[in-house]
C-alpha cells in the first residue's frame, strides 16, 4: 500500500489516538479525547448580547465562566430541540475552557493509522481544513474534527470576550 506524503503525515499525527464520539443529527463525529475535560448535561446558559449566533451563551463551571458553542449552528445544520440526551462537552483548548453542545455522546474509540483516511475535498458546510480525516470502523464512518482549527483564533478571541463580558 503506497501512501502520499499527506496521508503519511495524517496517519502519523493521529495514529493510535483516542476519540470521543458524539452525534449531531445522523452523523457521528470524533474529537481527540485529550482535549476533553468533562461531559455535562445541558443546562440553561446566560445569553450575552452581540455575540455570534454559534455562541449560545456562558455558564459558570465551578467558578470559571465557560462560553458554550452550539456545533449545530457552527456547522449550519438543522436546529434541534435540546432534550435529555443533549450534552455539553467541556474542552481545554490553548489554556481556555469552552463547551460545545452536541446531540449526544456515544463512546470513546481508539483508531489505528489504517483506520484513518484523508477527508475528501468536498465543498460542504464543514470545510475540510477543520477535519483530521475520516475514521473507518466496520460499518461506521466518523468525521474526525480538529476542534482547535474549527474554533480558530479569531473565534477564540470572540469567545474569550464573551467570557470576559459575563464577568463585568
Amino acid at each position: 500500500m503506497n501512501l502520499s506524503d499527506t496521508e503519511k503525515q495524517l496517519t502519523h499525527d493521529n495514529a493510535g489516538n483516542e476519540y470521543l464520539v458524539f452525534t449531531l443529527g445522523q452523523e457521528e463525529y470524533g474529537i481527540e479525547i485529550l482535549k476533553v475535560q468533562e461531559i455535562r448535561s445541558y443546562e440553561r446558559v446566560t445569553r450575552i448580547a452581540n455575540t455570534p449566533d454559534f455562541i449560545t451563551g456562558v455558564t459558570n463551571l465551578r467558578g470559571v465562566i465557560v462560553p458554550i458553542v452550539d456545533l449545530r449552528v457552527k456547522f449550519r445544520l438543522d436546529s434541534a430541540e435540546f432534550d435529555d440526551n443533549t450534552v455539553v462537552i467541556v474542552l481545554s483548548l490553548a489554556n481556555r475552557k469552552v463547551g460545545i453542545v452536541v446531540d449526544g455522546v456515544s463512546d470513546v474509540l481508539s483508531l489505528s493509522a489504517e483506520q484513518i483516511r484523508p477527508a475528501p475535498d468536498l465543498s460542504v458546510t464543514l470545510s475540510t481544513e477543520y477535519l483530521l480525516g475520516l475514521g473507518a470502523l466496520e460499518e461506521r464512518m466518523l468525521i474526525l474534527v480538529d476542534i482547535e482549527k474549527l474554533l480558530n483564533s479569531e473565534e477564540m478571541a470572540l469567545i474569550e470576550k464573551t467570557a470576559d463580558a459575563a464577568y463585568n
